[in-house]
């Protein structure tokens, strides 16, 4: 994810939050716990540039997953395994059976498997394609589990620690989606760790839809196969009807987007092209305005399809396929729920005021069903997610990223007091 999060807004947290947090903090086993955060600090270094180098597009995590997999066991969970679409899953199991809490990062990158992510070292800022989105992230699901074994920290609920595969791209929450569907254990409430600042509290999910669109048509010689119908021509029609209508649509009500992110197709100059492509985002923070972009789009290929099969001269007519990509749904939670009063309450405790907001992230798939979930920071500095220039800088204080997840995890699986 980057800057996938809207501004988002101040959140309240009610004062009985703040004492439990506040009283657990104080525990014994909590305080060693963020003494062992501390002394892993160099681990957690290496670690991070380790699992850097390690490419993971999209559809392509399983050596990642497979070193991941390695620490966790390493780290002490009680079982560890790989599901069969290649999440990282590891289970703590608590004391009381009640309920079971998912913790996550997410292993895949937005990057091809041939980026050099060599990650070069300057002071302390490291600098490769991935290093702060999500691997970070990985790092900090693994020193969690190694603090709270160190501690002995037993909780009332199962935890699974989790690194999941598909955030990025098109690879469209495949993972998560899969972690809640009838075929994984049942989570009953959600920590995603996936953004910068620990005061960032991710609590709504922003929807988005994802199209490859394709005209198809027979192609042939731009002299003397004139007056076919051409793709290429469709297509830019297509571009400009949708354009022209969902710019219209958008400048009021709920925010929503739209966006051609890439358009290919054609072999030369001079030949008609057989087939032109492109692939088209859309977003909003409700499934109503996201159906009606959605339908603005559909229509607008319907109409220069047409337009474009009138105006052919000779051959057969132009098809259209059109093929959703991505589908991430929309929502939004109720910021009394306790999760995320506890969340805002650790973020109070470490000092920072909280700020609820709507993102992209994981945490979409369990929001839209309504199921307690939160996204929350990695700590650190880091700045150009997705390029190939991107860094994370240890500010000295980003162990407290690692703190208040783990106090937040603790805070909603429940301590268990010896």
């Amino acid at each position: 994810m980057a800057q996938e999060e809207d501004a988002g807004k101040s959140g309240k947290v009610e004062p009985q939050y703040i004492k439990d947090i506040e009283q657990l903090a104080k525990n014994k086993q909590i305080q060693v716990a963020f003494q062992s955060i501390l002394a892993q600090n160099k681990r957690n270094r290496d670690e991070l540039i380790m699992l850097t180098e390690i490419p993971a597009p999209p559809f392509m995590e399983e050596k990642r997953a497979a070193r991941f997999a390695t620490m966790l066991k390493e780290a002490g969970a009680d079982s560890v395994w790989i599901d069969k679409v290649g999440n990282v899953i590891a289970l703590r199991k608590g004391k009381k059976g009640k309920g079971r809490v998912g913790f996550d990062a997410h292993l895949d990158t937005v990057f091809p498997l041939e980026t050099n992510v060599k990650v070069k070292i300057k002071g302390d800022t490291l600098f490769a394609p991935g290093v702060g989105d999500d691997t970070r992230a990985l790092v900090m699901v693994a020193s969690v589990l190694r603090a709270m074994e160190e501690a002995k920290i037993e909780t009332q609920s199962d935890i699974l620690f989790i690194g999941s595969v598909g955030e990025e791209g098109l690879g469209d929450l495949r993972g998560v989606k899969h972690l809640f569907s009838d075929q994984s254990p049942r989570l009953d409430s959600w920590i995603s760790i996936d953004g910068g600042d620990i005061g960032r509290i991710s609590t709504m999910g922003l929807g988005s839809y994802r199209y490859r669109i394709t005209f198809k048509g027979p192609g042939g010689h731009s002299w003397g196969a004139f007056g076919l119908a051409n793709p290429q021509h469709a297509l830019g029609s297509a571009i400009h009807y949708f354009t022209k209508s969902a710019d219209k649509y958008t400048r009021s009500g709920a925010r929503t987007s739209y966006n051609v992110g890439r358009i290919g197709g054609g072999t030369s100059v001079n030949s008609i092209a057989f087939e032109s492509w492109m692939e088209v985002d859309m977003r909003s923070e409700f499934p109503g305005n996201l159906n009606k972009v959605d339908s603005i789009l559909k229509a607008s290929v319907q109409q220069a399809l047409q337009e474009h099969n009138a105006m052919k001269r000779m051959g057969p007519a132009l098809t259209v396929d059109i093929v959703k990509i991505g589908d991430r749904p929309s929502g939004e939670l109720d910021e009394n729920l306790p999760l995320i009063q506890r969340t805002m309450a650790t973020a109070s405790y470490f000092g920072v005021s909280p700020n609820v907001s709507r993102g992209s992230t994981n945490s979409n798939i369990p929001i839209s069903r309504g199921i307690p979930a939160v996204t929350i920071g990695r700590g650190g500095k880091s700045g150009n997610a997705h390029a190939l220039s991107e860094w994370w800088y240890d500010d000295k204080e980003s162990y407290k990223a690692i703190q208040f997840a783990l106090l937040t995890l603790v805070s909603e699986a429940g301590i268990v007091n010896p």
